[in-house]
């Protein structure tokens, strides 16, 4: 019974959210009120622990709202700059076939976008700039969805995995050094959706000549597999290396932009690009479903550089990676950036617990501090700078609300059983916390077979939130806490938490919501969540088999006991 009144607050997300279509700053906020009064009312927690662990939410989440912050101000810096406008001048004249298009722009440029931005960005980015090299609307937003899956494991930063992390951190007092739990996550996580890299290019590139080619034929996609091969390695090379040795922080960005150059230079040469080149044919005989419903505006005309455009991500890239590696091989003025906290220190201040944050290692941090610089750099009026702000503040509301209360629910979860544990005439299971009630009811009913569910839980959060860092937020510590339950290694567990989370991207209303507003296909949005839902199922399978080998070759990276 205590199970089923644990799962209530989820099931009542789910429910509002995909039957009456509530967003998830609306739903997760009653969430998280129900999980108090459960909290309170059965598992005896106190009001004040119940106010106290509420507001250490918060205040988590507001670390991540920062981030989120910083990475959407640079984007619409860039917008309204006229710096993005460049950037897109510069797919054209690669190529005119349409698959090689669809690759470069939507699975490289799109995973640069997720590993610079995240929170939907790529598809909403990506769709229009597919649209001005000639595609069809819909394929464009159908094709921006699917490719937004590999790079969404890290996110803007390396924002999910480091939420999956900081969600779970509190089962590995164990271990002398979490960071290590911390990188295997940020490892196994890579390796399956690595894999998948191959897979889901194939797949959107089939699906696609399947349903816009003039031939309707998903064997067009043959004559481009040696490209996509090629890309892939490439990809997958300095996507692994960054993070093994670097961490979760640079792999899609630096994976991305890497890659696009060596891919655009390389094709712009003719290498492995196909004799007959793909299009979708006369646009006269295109399909008025195809098209756009609604005006979609122009962008912003700009002869900006180049090198000018790029210069704010550079800057990124370059200061995130002497600050990472620098610390990581315990270089003293990068160990004091992370050492230096804003917060109460162990004053237990907020009724009794303490919160302090790393200002100074936050990437949120960053990305304002350099999209201050670029207003200088490319010379924005004051008008521009505002409406950089005006559009970030917008865009953030939404996600603040929902991560505030999904990070505080999440805090209940865990620590409802902070005062009924010393208690003695209480029923057992209210001993135990609700997240880990609800655990073990989970570990019962699957077993062994957990394996096979867990990323799709993954899927689900993000089909509810629209975001991996809230589908991480809200069942990472589950999904840690059931593997420790049933024997099976938790940090594979929780990576295919994050890699479900990531590969619902392109079936998550939000996100297909975003893409069909900014290519004008309004009104095609349960068209493309049936389209993607093949290869979404695809890629989660995939990842499943994977983790299944990866377990069987090296057993638990890292032993909780």
């Amino acid at each position: 019974m205590y199970a089923l009144i644990a799962f209530i607050p989820i099931i009542v997300t789910v429910v509002l959210m995909v039957a009456f279509n509530w967003p998830a700053k609306r739903a997760l906020p009653l969430a998280w009120a129900l999980s108090l009064i459960f909290g309170i009312a059965l598992w005896k927690m106190s009001v004040s622990h119940a106010i106290a662990y509420t507001l250490t939410g918060f205040l988590s989440a507001f670390e991540v709202l920062v981030i989120i912050f910083g990475a959407i101000l640079i984007m619409n810096t860039l917008k309204r700059s006229g710096a993005m406008a460049s950037i897109n001048r510069m797919f054209n004249g690669i190529t005119p076939d349409a698959r090689l298009q669809a690759i470069i722009i939507g699975f490289i440029f799109g995973a640069f976008i997720e590993g610079a931005a995240g929170f939907g960005t790529p598809a909403a980015l990506a769709g229009p700039l597919l649209i001005s090299v000639g595609f069809p609307p819909l394929a464009a937003a159908i094709v921006a969805l699917e490719f937004n899956s590999v790079p969404v494991i890290f996110g803007a930063v390396g924002t999910p995995t480091n939420t999956a992390f900081a969600t779970v951190q509190g089962g590995l007092e164990k271990l002398s050094d979490t960071n290590v739990w911390r990188m295997a996550l940020t490892k196994w996580s890579a390796v399956p959706m690595s894999v998948g890299a191959f897979m889901i290019m194939i797949v959107c590139i089939a699906i696609m000549c399947k349903l816009f080619g003039p031939k309707k034929k998903a064997s067009d996609v043959l004559p481009v597999i040696p490209f996509i091969i090629f890309t892939g390695v490439v990809f997958d090379i300095i996507y692994l290396l960054i993070a093994i040795f670097v961490g979760p922080e640079l792999c899609s960005l630096l994976a991305a932009v890497i890659t696009l150059f060596i891919i655009m230079a390389t094709t712009r040469k003719g290498f492995l690009v196909p004799k007959e080149v793909w299009t979708f044919g006369d646009k006269a005989g295109w399909d008025k479903t195809w098209l756009s419903t609604t005006k979609v505006p122009e962008p912003k005309i700009s002869n900006m550089p180049l090198l000018k455009a790029w210069t704010p991500y550079f800057i990124i890239a370059i200061i995130l990676v002497l600050t990472r590696v620098s610390q990581k091989n315990g270089i003293v003025w990068a160990d004091k950036l992370k050492t230096f906290t804003v917060g109460t220190g162990d004053s237990g201040a907020i009724l009794g617990l303490n919160w302090n944050w790393a200002i100074a290692w936050s990437p949120g941090i960053v990305f304002i501090i350099v999209a201050l610089i670029t207003f200088a750099i490319h010379g924005m009026n004051g008008e521009a700078i505002k409406g950089a702000f005006s559009d970030t503040f917008k865009q953030v509301t939404g996600a603040a609300i929902a991560l505030l209360f999904g990070v505080a629910m999440v805090n209940i979860f865990r620590f409802t059983n902070v005062d009924s544990a010393a208690m003695a005439n209480v029923a057992p299971a209210v001993q135990d916390s609700m997240l880990l009630v609800m655990a073990k009811a989970l570990a019962a009913l699957a077993g062994k077979a957990y394996i096979i569910i867990a990323p799709f839980i993954g899927v689900l959060g993000a089909f509810m939130s629209g975001s991996n860092t809230v589908s991480n937020t809200l069942f990472s510590s589950l999904q840690f806490e059931t593997a420790n339950l049933i024997g099976l290694p938790a940090v594979f567990i929780v990576a295919l938490q994050n890699c479900g989370g990531a590969i619902g991207n392109m079936v998550c209303v939000n996100n297909v919501v975003a893409a069909c507003a900014t290519t004008g296909t309004n009104g095609n949005e349960g068209k493309i969540i049936r389209t993607n839902a093949l290869p979404m199922v695809l890629f989660s399978i995939l990842v499943v088999v994977v983790v299944l080998i990866c377990i069987q070759i090296v057993g638990d990276p890292v032993p909780l006991s």
